[in-house]
């Protein structure tokens, strides 16, 4: 696994769960309460300098999600190289009728630190042809529902 080492401001480290996981815990820098389809920005008071050639994506917590219906909005929020401020959380409470509480110090979300690659676009007037054509959203087929 590489790693990379990111210059950090912060009153408590992103860090990982356990050996070999992609995602470093970020934490709440405050307090607050996000009533049942709230949605509130949330501090975690974490500053990064990701070297050049990398991002960070802000994700969900899975727990967070299944257990309190608890998502980001923007996910993965996306963090360039060149971004200096402090990173926050757009948190949203998917429960229909359970308000959640967080806490100083509660995990919210995860940062994933990645290589990136710079396309080089090239207009052309046709693209070429692929197994998958132009087939999108459905294109493979709906297998749900009752059996």
């Amino acid at each position: 696994m590489e790693t990379v080492d990111v210059l950090i401001i912060a009153p408590d480290v992103p860090a990982y769960a356990h050996p070999g996981d992609a995602g470093a815990d970020l934490v709440s820098a405050e307090a607050l309460r996000l009533e049942p389809g709230e949605r509130a920005l949330v501090r975690t008071g974490v500053r990064i300098a990701l070297p050049d050639g990398y991002v960070a994506f802000v994700v969900p917590r899975s727990g967070l999600a299944t257990k309190h219906g608890i998502t980001i909005v923007n996910s993965p929020g996306t963090v360039d190289a060149g971004y200096r401020g402090e990173l926050k959380v757009t948190l949203l409470n998917t429960d229909a009728r359970e308000p959640y509480e967080i806490g100083i110090g509660d995990r919210i979300a995860q940062l994933i630190v990645m290589p990136v690659s710079r396309a080089n676009f090239i207009p052309v007037e046709q693209l070429p042809d692929s197994a998958r054509g132009d087939g999108g959203f459905g294109s493979t087929g709906y297998h749900g529902g009752a059996a």
